[in-house]
C-alpha cells in the first residue's frame, strides 16, 4: 500500500498530487471495501482537503480518477452489481468543528439564493450524522425487491437477503405507498449490541472488530445471510432516490421534513434528534445540542447534517460535481487521530489488576487532549503489536478511557521490542500474578501496596468482614490522601485529634469511629480471613478454612495439598491463599493487627469425616439426563471430591453426558475411566 509520509520534503506540486490521489485511494478502498481502516477520518479528511486546494490551484492537472471527481468506493466482486437509478452521492463536509461552521452554511445558502439581510431566515433540516453504511432500499408496488450499498455512488452491491435479516426494515409498505420508492438510510450498530458482539467473538476466540461502523458493513457484506442474522443490526431513513414521479401518480411533498414524517407513517425508523430550524442561530444551537447528548446516545455520530427543507429551493440550488448544494455535513471534533507511542507503562488498580498504557505523544481528539491510552492487557497488547517508537490511531468517546485502536506498521522505524507485563508491582515489588484462564495480572501484595490501600481499607472495614461502622470511602479517602493512614494497622493507631482535625468531622463523630474501632477487635477467624481480601476467598471460604483448620498459624503454614483438602478450595483458591502468605509484607501486616489487639477465638481443627469422594478428581462434560453442570459439582465437592476442567493423566474420572466432546475424546486417549449420571450417583452414595 502506498502511504504519504506528512514529515517527507515537499515535492513539486505534480508529484505531491500524485501522491496524494494514491494514498486517498489506497484508504478509499480498505475503508469501503476491505472494511479494514488504517487511517483516521479526520486524517484522511486533511489529506483530501490538500489534494482540492492543489486541484483549485492547478486545475489542469485534475485527472478523472481524482478521489475528488468521485464518491470513492467499488462494488466488491462477490455481490452482483447493482446501477443506481438517481445516483447516491455524499454531502460535502464543514471542516470547521466549530459551531460556527452552522453560520458558514448558512451564508452560503443565502449568497446563492441571492437573499439579502432584509429577507427571512431559511428553513432547515437538521438531523445526526450516523456512523454506519450507507444503504438503498427499492420497493416496488409495496415489496421489498433490492437492497443496494453505495459503492462508487453510481454502481453498489446487492445485499437484499442480508438487510432482510434487519427487523427494522420493512418488507411489505402500507397501501397507497409510490409503485416505485426507493428510501435510503444508513445500516448502523448500535453500541450495546456492538459490545455484545465483541464479547461473543473473543468467547470464541474469534477476531473482534475495530469500531461498530466495520462491525455492522462486514455484516452487510457476509456471503452467508444466516451468520449476517447472527450480527444485530439497526437502521434510520434520511431520505429518498427513485420514485414514482407526481405527473405518473407519485407523491407530492413540499419539504424535506414532511417527506421525513411520511417515511416515518409508512413504517421506516426515523430518528427523534431529525428537527426543523429557522437560520443560523437554530442550526447553531442544534450542533451544540447534539454534541452535548453525543456521548449519552446508544450510537455513533460523528457530526450533524443540514439540509435546505424546502424541496423547491433544494431544485433551485442544484447539484455541483459531487454533492447537493443545499446540504452540508457538519462534523464534531475527530474521536480518533494519529499520534506516536513515547512509552509503554504499567499501573495497577484499586483492586491489584496491572494494567498496561501507552504514553503517548499529545494529541487532541474529540474535544480533549489525550496523553494516555489504555491497552487493557498484555494479550490486548500484543495483539495489536503495540511497541514503543509506533504511530498508532487512538480514539476517544465520551467519557470512555482513550484507547489504541491499531498499529501503522508501515511507518514502524527498525524493530522496537515486545512488550511483556512486569512479573513483579511496579509499585509495591511484590509478584505479579496471572492465574489460569484469567487475562490479567495481579500484585498479589493487596495489604501493603500503596495502590490498593484504600480499597483494602475498605474491604476490612466492611460489615462482613471485622465491621468498622462508619468508616466509609470519603473518610478513607480523606485518611489516605492526608497520609495518616498508609497500612491496615493504622487504623488501630488513629487518635483522637488526628480524627477531629479532619474537615466536616465534629468531635462527637471522631469518638464515634474510635469506638467503633475499639469494638471491631473482637471478631472472629473468618470474618479476619475474609478481611484480609486474599483474591477467591469469600465468606464460605473463609469459614470453611476456619473450621477445617481451626487456627490462622495453621491456615498461613499451610502447604498447598493440605488446603486442597478443605471442603470449599481447589486448586486455584489454594494457589492464591498460599501466594498471599508467602509475601512477608502480609504476613507482618497480619502480625501488626494482632499486636494493635484484634483478636479472635481458635480452636482445635475439625474432625475430618470420611468422604466417598475424597482425593478423586473429576472432569464433567457432556449434558447429564437431570443434573444440571453446577448442581454436579457441588454434588461432587460435598462428597470430598475435585472438579477440574480439563483431563489429564491426574484425573480419576469424566463424567459424560450427552453430546459429549473432546473431553471424553481426552479421556479414551488417557485410559481415564468414564462415568454416567448413575454410576457418579453411586459413588455419592458411598458405592464402589
Amino acid at each position: 500500500m502506498t502511504t504519504f509520509d506528512l514529515f517527507a520534503p515537499e515535492p513539486d506540486d505534480a508529484a505531491l498530487m500524485a501522491q496524494l490521489r494514491q494514498t486517498l485511494h489506497d484508504h478509499a478502498h480498505r475503508y469501503y471495501v476491505l472494511d479494514a481502516p488504517t487511517l483516521p477520518d479526520a486524517e484522511y479528511d486533511r489529506l483530501f482537503r490538500q489534494l482540492q486546494a492543489l486541484e483549485a490551484r492547478h486545475p489542469e492537472l485534475i485527472t478523472p480518477d481524482s478521489p475528488t471527481q468521485r464518491v470513492g468506493g467499488k462494488p466488491l466482486e462477490q455481490f452482483a452489481a447493482v446501477r443506481h437509478a438517481v445516483p447516491m452521492l455524499s454531502i460535502r463536509t464543514e471542516t470547521d468543528t466549530q459551531a460556527s461552521g452552522a453560520e458558514l452554511f448558512d451564508a452560503r445558502i443565502r449568497r446563492e439564493l441571492g437573499l439579502t439581510a432584509l429577507d427571512p431566515a431559511i428553513d432547515y433540516v437538521a438531523e445526526p450524522k450516523f456512523d454506519g453504511l450507507a444503504m438503498n432500499l427499492r420497493y416496488e408496488r409495496g415489496v421489498l425487491v433490492q437492497a443496494a450499498t453505495r459503492g462508487d455512488g453510481e454502481v453498489g452491491e446487492d445485499v437484499t437477503q442480508n438487510i432482510r435479516t434487519i427487523g427494522q426494515i420493512p418488507l411489505r409498505l402500507p397501501a397507497g405507498v409510490p409503485a416505485v420508492l426507493e428510501v435510503r438510510g444508513e445500516v448502523y450498530m448500535r453500541r450495546d449490541d456492538f459490545e455484545a458482539l465483541n464479547d461473543k467473538q473473543r468467547a470464541a476466540g474469534q477476531k473482534t472488530f475495530v469500531n461498530p461502523r466495520n462491525a455492522a458493513a462486514g455484516a452487510v457484506r457476509q456471503l452467508d445471510p444466516a451468520i449476517a442474522a447472527q450480527r444485530p443490526l439497526s437502521f434510520y431513513a434520511y431520505g429518498l432516490g427513485a420514485v414514482t414521479p407526481p405527473e405518473a401518480g407519485g407523491p407530492v411533498w413540499q419539504s424535506h421534513f414532511e417527506l421525513m414524517q411520511t417515511l416515518k407513517s409508512w413504517g421506516f425508523p426515523v430518528s427523534e434528534l431529525v428537527k426543523c430550524a429557522q437560520g443560523a442561530a437554530e442550526l447553531v444551537a442544534y450542533y451544540d445540542a447534539i454534541g452535548r447528548q453525543r456521548d449519552a446516545l446508544g450510537f455513533d455520530i460523528d457530526g450533524v447534517v443540514y439540509k435546505v427543507n424546502s424541496l423547491a429551493l433544494q431544485r433551485q440550488l442544484g447539484f455541483v460535481t459531487r454533492e447537493p448544494r443545499w446540504a452540508v455535513a457538519h462534523k464534531f471534533p475527530a474521536q480518533e487521530m494519529l499520534t506516536s507511542v513515547l512509552a509503554i507503562d504499567v499501573q495497577v488498580g484499586r483492586t491489584g489488576k496491572l494494567t498496561p498504557v501507552a504514553k503517548l505523544a499529545p494529541v487532541f481528539v474529540g474535544g480533549v487532549t489525550v496523553t494516555n491510552a489504555t491497552l487493557h492487557n498484555e494479550d490486548e497488547a500484543r495483539r495489536k503489536d503495540v511497541r514503543v517508537g509506533d504511530t498508532v490511531i487512538v480514539r476517544r468517546a465520551g467519557d470512555v478511557i482513550p484507547e489504541v485502536v491499531s498499529v501503522l506498521l508501515d511507518k514502524r522505524v527498525d524493530e522496537p521490542a515486545i512488550f511483556t507485563m512486569p512479573r513483579l508491582c511496579p509499585v509495591c515489588g511484590s509478584a505479579a500474578v496471572r492465574e489460569e484462564g484469567e487475562a490479567d495480572y495481579r500484585c498479589t501484595g493487596g495489604l501493603f501496596c500503596s495502590a490498593q490501600r484504600k480499597q483494602a481499607i475498605l474491604h476490612f472495614a466492611q460489615r462482613r468482614a471485622v465491621e468498622v461502622e462508619g468508616l466509609g470511602d470519603k473518610l478513607v479517602d480523606q485518611l489516605v490522601d492526608a497520609g495518616i493512614i498508609n497500612t491496615l494497622p493504622d487504623l488501630y493507631r488513629l487518635g483522637f485529634t488526628a480524627l477531629a482535625n479532619l474537615a466536616r468531622m465534629a468531635d462527637k463523630s471522631a469518638q464515634n469511629i474510635l469506638d467503633a474501632l475499639e469494638k471491631s477487635k473482637q471478631t472472629t477467624l473468618p470474618r479476619f480471613l475474609f478481611g484480609l481480601g486474599i483474591r477467591h476467598v469469600g465468606e464460605a471460604t473463609a469459614k470453611a478454612l476456619a473450621r477445617h483448620f481451626g487456627q490462622l498459624d495453621a491456615i498461613m503454614d499451610a502447604p498447598e495439598d493440605a488446603l486442597l483438602a478443605v471442603a470449599d478450595v481447589g486448586p486455584i483458591v489454594a494457589k492464591s491463599i498460599r501466594t498471599f502468605f508467602d509475601q512477608a509484607h502480609n504476613r507482618e501486616v497480619v502480625e501488626q493487627l494482632r499486636a494493635c489487639g484484634v483478636t479472635w477465638a481458635e480452636g482445635e481443627p475439625a474432625p475430618v469425616a470420611a468422604q466417598p469422594l475424597s482425593g478423586q478428581t473429576f472432569v464433567l462434560t457432556g449434558t447429564l439426563p437431570t443434573l444440571g453442570r453446577e448442581e454436579a459439582k457441588a454434588l461432587i465437592e460435598a462428597a470430598g471430591g475435585k472438579v477440574a476442567g480439563s483431563v489429564s493423566k491426574k484425573t480419576s474420572f469424566v463424567v459424560a453426558g450427552a453430546e459429549a466432546g473432546s473431553k471424553l475424546d481426552k479421556a479414551r486417549e488417557l485410559g481415564v475411566a468414564v462415568l454416567d449420571e448413575d454410576q457418579l450417583k453411586e459413588m455419592l452414595d458411598g458405592g464402589a
